[in-house]
């Protein structure tokens, strides 16, 4: 079929863009250490993956050192990240392209290596995620019991958000990305299966979305509701998620963020198989942009692997108004223009995704580069 459809212009927010292939927030985990700043290879990479009128979401990008739960992650709050930072939008603005930071906060995704004082991570309720995690040296150890967050550690949490909302603007970026997705921090006190509170942000499920709608409204507040986006990602199960009202529960929360004018939601469909190399679908699982779309009201981003083709498909079929891929763009840093022409794509190295140099980082061949050999 013909991918006309994603290459139509689409007003995001403040933003216009050409086409609708957006580069998905991808965790790579090679900002410079100490200090998790970013540095000369991640400006390169970005640069390299920007297009005329295309719009790149950043990987998840810690608020404070507290949020942090991965090594190698990067950071939006010091001098020198920010100076990183900088050097990454200059790059990405040269091309003539646009990019949102996806800020976040790990919660109990975590370890105590990485956390101020070495305390233990926090999270809505002391809940552990099951299985293993990394510790700041990549040990592989057992998740700690989070420590239950108070009601004023919440608000300063929120205020953080809208700070790093701040820096990001003030680092060259357009506008933000909320994760609010895949087990983090906001996803835990979403689900009630790791949100056991009984104050204000447990229980009923407007209660368990007030976290969430404390800092999109103290980021909008912040920065302009029109550089805001939020990521979601509904059934998700990645770090031991689960609720007992998944419908509701996003129902209430994507009418709520519509509600608020935000540039964008972007929804991780849970039919994707996230460690799949083929793009596997799974045909039984629930169509979530198609679900909420109405209930947000706006532009809709999806993402879960999708080709060229089931991108075009959706968003013909108007479920959805653009689509972010995630590992395609790693390995094919031209993507757009590999799809808008139908070149042959470049098959991406999964061994190197997280971590390490310029190899399978920076080093995937453009169409041009290819064409000269």
């Amino acid at each position: 079929m013909t991918l006309e459809a994603l290459f139509q212009p689409l007003a995001v927010g403040a933003i216009h863009l050409s086409h609708r292939v957006v580069m998905a927030p991808l965790t790579r985990m090679r900002s410079r250490q100490p200090g998790d700043v970013p540095q000369a290879m991640n400006a390169i990479y970005y640069g390299q993956r920007a297009s005329a009128g295309g719009l790149i979401i950043t990987e998840a990008t810690d608020i404070t050192e507290q949020a942090r739960g991965y090594p190698g992650a990067p950071g939006c709050y010091s001098p020198e990240q920010l100076a990183g930072w900088r050097a990454v939008t200059e790059a990405v603005h040269a091309k003539g392209g646009f990019i949102f930071l996806q800020i976040w906060h790990t919660g109990r995704i975590s370890h105590s290596s990485m956390q101020p004082g070495g305390g233990v991570p926090v999270s809505a309720s002391a809940i552990p995620a099951p299985g293993n995690h990394f510790t700041r040296t990549f040990e592989s150890v057992p998740f700690e019991t989070p420590r239950p967050l108070t009601e004023p550690e919440i608000g300063t949490i929120v205020e953080e958000f809208a700070q790093a909302a701040r820096n990001a603007r003030a680092a060259g970026f357009d506008g933000v990305e909320v994760h609010g997705a895949n087990g983090y921090l906001i996803d835990q006190f979403l689900r009630d299966g790791t949100n056991t509170r009984t104050d204000g942000y447990g229980g009923p499920i407007a209660n368990r979305v007030r976290f969430l709608t404390e800092i999109v409204d103290a980021v909008a507040a912040a920065i302009g509701r029109d550089r805001v986006g939020v990521r979601l990602s509904p059934w998700g199960t990645f770090n031991g998620m689960a609720d007992s009202d998944t419908g509701a529960l996003f129902d209430y929360a994507a009418t709520e963020l519509g509600r608020r004018g935000i540039a964008y939601l972007h929804l991780v469909e849970p039919r994707a198989d996230q460690t799949s190399d083929t793009n596997a679908i799974h045909a039984d699982a629930p169509d979530a942009s198609s679900r909420f779309k109405p209930r947000f009201g706006g532009v809709i981003i999806a993402a879960g692997g999708f080709t060229g083709e089931t991108a075009a498909r959706a968003v013909s079929s108007g479920s959805v108004d653009a689509v972010a891929f995630g590992r395609l763009f790693i390995g094919n840093p031209d993507l757009p223009e590999r799809l808008r022409t139908g070149a042959p794509l470049n098959r991406y190295d999964r061994s190197t995704f997280y971590g390490g140099d310029e190899h399978g980082y920076t080093d995937y061949p453009a169409l041009q580069q290819q064409a000269a050999e």
